[in-house]
């Protein structure tokens, strides 16, 4: 008998893992032999887009019909890596990105001027100098925003082996600033990209291993809150307000348990609306106008949103 008879009741040595000494039947192809045609019918079943696995069709992934499991797959990347970093609490910050540091802001103020000089019967030159003049006048909120990033990334290691982190969309002006006080202070720090139409830059003060980019809004909204302590919104456009709109009507309805909403620069704010008409109009409530506060400085922001969680009973550090 060979030497796989163990009739005597001994215990067969462990098989190879990967290897067999003998191949199966499917890991031949068909011999030519009993049919000339096979090899042809046999490259076309393995360059079939059906014979892909699912996960590795690109194709196929998409689909229409495929959404959900893109939709899985968005939260799911971003959840295991910030769980691997330890990432449990969050305080996020939006704003423009056209806010740049004052020194650009100050060289493109120069050039926007010279510019419509140039062309002194140009509306839209003089325009441009108008919009680069209120650029530089707003520069200081990158300061803020990148001392408030600074406090923030110090903060670090929260009681109960809780670690806090800086988010943002990822992208420059605002959000570069943030990123890049937590970059100075020596701590990770998480950027929230989205896939546009037109290719885009992450800023360069992300921790490279917590740099997403999403397909979805939806799922990079989702993990804007799901960690969130605070919500800090600086001065900025659409995308900014739409973010700040859409968490306060989160927290008016309680489907977010109310959190610190910081919105910093009153004068700016004021101007993009008024929520004290909406109260004397009857379309929120009185209580709904105390879901948010104004700050003006890196540490009011701070010191404001540790006495919320004070009052809360839930002291953030």
């Amino acid at each position: 008998m060979s030497g796989i008879d163990h009739s005597d009741g001994e215990e067969p040595a462990p098989p190879d893992p990967f290897r067999r000494r003998e191949p199966l039947p499917e890991e031949r192809p068909k011999p030519l032999d009993d049919d000339p045609e096979a090899a042809q019918r046999l490259a076309a079943l393995l360059a079939s887009p059906a014979y892909r696995e699912a996960d590795s069709d690109v194709d196929f992934l998409a689909t229409g019909d495929a959404r959900g499991p893109r939709l899985g797959l968005d939260y799911l990347k971003a959840e295991l890596l910030l769980q691997r970093h330890g990432v449990t609490d969050t305080i996020v910050v939006w704003g423009s990105t056209r806010i740049v540091e004052p020194g650009a802001a100050r060289q493109r103020l120069e050039q926007a001027e010279a510019e419509a000089a140039a062309r002194p019967d140009d509306p839209e030159a003089a325009r441009r100098a108008r919009t680069a003049q209120r650029i530089a006048e707003k520069a200081r909120f990158y300061d803020i925003a990148r001392a408030f990033g600074g406090i923030v990334g110090a903060a670090g290691n929260l009681p109960g082996e809780r670690r806090l982190a800086i988010v943002t969309g990822g992208g420059p002006g605002i959000m570069e600033a943030a990123n890049r006080g937590a970059f100075d202070a020596g701590a990770e720090t998480v950027g929230l990209n989205i896939a546009l139409p037109r290719e885009q830059y992450p800023n360069p003060y992300i921790t490279p291993e917590l740099c997403f980019r999403f397909h979805y809004f939806a799922m990079r909204k989702l993990h804007f809150v799901l960690r969130a302590r605070a919500l800090v919104a600086f001065p900025g456009g659409y995308g900014t307000l739409d973010e700040v709109f859409e968490t306060l009507t989160l927290s008016q309805t309680r489907v977010l348990k109310p959190l610190p909403i910081v919105l910093v620069g009153e004068a700016y704010w004021r101007r993009v609306f008024d929520p004290d008409f909406l109260v004397e109009e009857g379309v929120i409530a009185p209580e709904d106008r105390a879901l948010f506060w104004y700050a003006e400085s890196a540490q009011e922001i701070w010191d404001g949103i540790l006495r919320w969680w004070e009052k809360a009973g839930e002291p953030l550090i």
